[in-house]
């Protein structure tokens, strides 16, 4: 169920109220006595109070405007995720929301408390709809362009959300390039599907390689939003990581934490998808062109296995010491087509290495770049929506244990450093501006993070839709 925003100039009746106000605001409304010494007596350093004003509710949202304009945008963004909480344990069908400090943090308190009205419910017999069709807003300066980006990350998230939480029996690869193809239709960007003749005719052989043990058919997604009012002759090209499920193929993973939740393998692909589709739904003038290589990776008899040597689709040999890194060899015949194209940037995201979580948490995504420029402005656009970024260098020391004796490339290299080792076999097949996002972390959450819901959390759309609007 969407939910729409609407402007209003006047607090709506029998409606329940969030304010976001500063010290120097002065309420649309009149306090009470006993609602004002309630707000005086709140606990120190507590920015929030749910009031109840019998049928309805007040929720006084106060940012600290001493911090940094991010994190008050963040807290306003989790401020909205409990609003929403409250909005649906307390069954509150209308709502109005009054920014009484800046419009960009009444944004933000909306994008929190839409983000959190995600629910994955697909597969339950039972299922709960408690959440307003429709917010009002009350703010003079929101633009309506602002809400409706805001309605179409929304609409993105939620659609990379889907893609991640659907398990393989629904999602394979031929499944997942058919939902991307829908989208394209639904929001007026290209989708050419190549299927496994295709793949086979350009010699994607590390595509191929991980396809080896699966009973699906690999695919080879190519998607392109072109505007007549673009702004770049080049493209920009998003990469995305779409191993459907990850069972790690014959270096198979264990089961508690690890396969149990692969599914999400396809985080990046998903992502790149929704980006584009985001792109193309607000008619962003910018040349984007989305390349999802997707299998499963699973242990047949014919599966890939540790000693074999694979050659890639630019004709470099790898010899594979584990299948369960398997990723970067489908995203290097992938960052090889992109060359077709003469790139003005490449960015890809994989759900990459498992070390990630160990430097960032769920906390952060990691990128390594050739580029210093083009990284600036996205870290800088991540802070912004707080979808923060760790850099790591590419240093020529990390590439020293990928070197194999009887082949170009290892696939795996060290144990020590692997998230930077990884992003190291990738730039081989790069010479482009380029970009590599790890969102293994992010991707995918055991527990519910404000407006990132458990599961799937859609990471890095909200990213690069900030990142390309911004782009010059």
């Amino acid at each position: 169920m969407k939910i729409k925003l609407s402007k209003v100039t006047d607090i709506p009746e029998n409606n329940s109220i969030a304010t976001i106000f500063s010290e120097s605001s002065r309420f649309p409304f009149q306090l009470m006595p006993e609602e004002l010494a309630l707000w005086k007596r709140r606990p120190e350093k507590t920015n929030t109070l749910l009031i109840q004003r019998l049928p309805d509710f007040l929720f006084l949202v106060h940012p600290d405007m001493e911090k940094q304009e991010n994190s008050i945008l963040e807290a306003c963004r989790k401020a909205g995720a409990s609003w929403m909480e409250i909005i649906r344990k307390e069954k509150i069908e209308g709502t109005v929301v009054v920014g009484m400090t800046e419009s960009a943090h009444t944004a933000a308190f909306l994008e929190g408390c839409l983000l959190a009205g995600y629910s994955f419910q697909k597969y339950k017999r039972e299922k709960e709809d408690i959440y307003p069709s429709r917010i009002f807003i009350m703010d003079p300066g929101l633009s309506d362009e602002t809400l409706m980006d805001l309605e179409i990350v929304t609409d993105a998230v939620f659609w990379a959300r889907d893609m991640v939480n659907e398990p393989l029996s629904s999602l394979n690869a031929t499944q997942f390039a058919e939902e991307i193809s829908r989208i394209g239709e639904d929001s007026g960007f290209s989708v050419d599907i190549f299927h496994k003749q295709k793949i086979e005719a350009l010699k994607m052989g590390g595509l191929l390689a991980v396809n080896l043990g699966s009973p699906d058919p690999p695919t080879f997604t190519v998607m392109e939003w072109n505007p007549v009012n673009s702004i770049n002759q080049h493209p920009v090209i998003l990469i995305g990581k779409g191993i459907v499920f990850d069972t790690g193929g014959l270096s198979l993973k264990p089961t508690l934490k690890s396969m149990d939740f692969m599914k999400s393998d396809m985080a990046g692909a998903a992502a790149a998808a929704a980006a584009i589709y985001a792109a193309a739904k607000a008619h962003l003038p910018v040349h984007l062109v989305g390349l999802v290589p997707a299998t499963d990776n699973r242990p047949d008899g014919n599966a890939l296995t540790p000693g074999d040597i694979i050659t890639i689709s630019d004709g470099t040999t790898v010899e594979v010491l584990n299948t369960d890194a398997e990723g970067r060899l489908i995203l290097a015949d992938a960052l090889c087509y992109a060359k077709r194209f003469d790139p003005l940037l490449v960015i890809d995201m994989a759900t990459l290495s498992g070390a990630v979580s160990i430097i960032s948490g769920i906390h952060g995504i990691i990128a390594l770049s050739n580029n210093p420029e083009y990284l600036k402005q996205l870290t800088d656009c991540g802070e912004s929506v707080y979808e923060r970024i760790i850099e790591l260098p590419l240093w020529e020391e990390f590439a020293t244990s990928l070197k194999s004796d009887i082949a170009d490339f290892t696939n795996t290299g060290g144990r020590d450093g692997q998230t930077i080792i990884a992003a190291k076999f990738l730039e081989h097949f790069t010479g482009y501006p380029w970009i590599h996002l790890d969102i293994a972390g992010t991707a995918f959450i055991f527990e519910k993070d404000g407006y990132r819901s458990k599961g799937a959390t859609g990471s890095s759309v909200r990213l690069l839709f900030n990142f390309l609007k911004k782009f010059k």
